[in-house]
């Protein structure tokens, strides 16, 4: 009897220890067929991991540990995938395998401290109103890429407050000797990004400012309101240090304004956006059409049209979730 009890009660104990504990596996398969010229694409294809693609497929590994006192630790560590031959997708996600997200993170009721690789400020901010969740081809960031500024950040130190009545702000920092630019060669310059946000009931408004040391700062104002079936949203972007892809810089400013509708399964979403400068010596208007269809709780259709900057192109895809 003695036996049986302490196995019992060891039993017990391993099940209270692995409550305490969890590791996810999650991820996302995204393809489609259509034509991505914002990409340089000027014939139809299969399309994975393209702007025209509502988002790049990827695998993700989370790890969360409840270490008592309300406090906790984990990580996230997360591939960009390629569907049409299963390549992992270094260009564009920091290059590495794990190049989307890795990092390590505490938190408690004081807020999240995260280390390493991860979104960044502007990304969140957003978030927070773009009517496409950030899809792959949204119009704030194929003009004016996260006000200015990448989706994520390398080496990047971070602290989110905690939520005080729908309010919150994040605050991110690179270090000069952790710095490097677009292209990926170190430049040995700090960078800072810092966003507050409010989201609460039908109403989502977020501010980013974000600065690169030598360089003026960007910033971004955005919010969105939910009205029954219908949501609306507008911001302002001014990308005074537009970083592009060969570590060169440019200069964007302008706004966009959208509107989406709900119909059961079916969401339809239009949005504009449209310059008022633009170092590129030519002001363009921009458009988004996009319709969803919810298959099941992980699984959507969805067909976008996208115009920018004098390119128009499409994607026809089905999305799952696990």
């Amino acid at each position: 009897m003695n036996k049986t009890l302490l196995m019992l009660a060891a039993c017990g104990f391993c099940g209270a220890a692995l409550a305490q504990s969890s590791v996810t596996l999650y991820g996302i398969a995204d393809a489609g067929i259509g034509k991505a010229r914002v990409d340089g694409d000027t014939r139809t294809h299969l399309l994975s991991g393209s702007t025209m693609n509502n988002l790049v497929s990827r695998l993700g590994v989370r790890g969360t540990e409840d270490l008592g006192g309300g406090l906790k630790a984990g990580f996230t560590f997360e591939t960009g995938l390629s569907l049409h031959d299963g390549a992992t997708l270094t260009s564009g996600n920091g290059g590495g395998f794990w190049g989307r997200q890795a990092d390590l993170w505490m938190g408690g009721g004081w807020g999240t401290l995260r280390l390493g690789r991860g979104y960044s400020p502007a990304d969140s901010a957003l978030w927070t109103w773009d009517l496409t969740g950030l899809a792959n081809y949204n119009v704030v960031e194929n003009m004016f890429l996260d006000a200015g500024t990448d989706y994520r950040n390398s080496s990047q130190i971070s602290y989110k407050t905690p939520s005080f009545n729908g309010w919150s702000a994040q605050i991110a920092h690179v270090l000069k000797a952790d710095h490097h630019d677009r292209s990926g060669t170190p430049d040995q310059r700090g960078k800072w990004d810092i966003n507050v946000i409010y989201a609460q009931g039908p109403i989502g408004v977020a501010l980013d400012v974000n600065k690169l040391s030598g360089q003026r700062a960007n910033y971004a104002l955005g919010g969105k309101y939910d009205v029954g079936p219908w949501a609306v949203a507008a911001s302002f972007v001014n990308a005074r240090t537009l970083e592009h892809g060969d570590g060169s810089f440019g200069q964007r400013r302008g706004f966009t304004l959208g509107a989406q509708v709900r119909s059961g399964a079916f969401t339809a979403t239009l949005d504009l956006g449209r310059d008022l400068k633009n170092s590129a010596g030519r002001k363009y208007t921009n458009a988004l059409l996009e319709g969803r269809y919810t298959l099941s709780k992980r699984t959507m259709a969805y067909a976008a049209v996208l115009r920018i900057d004098g390119g128009t192109s499409y994607g026809l895809g089905v999305q799952q979730r696990f």
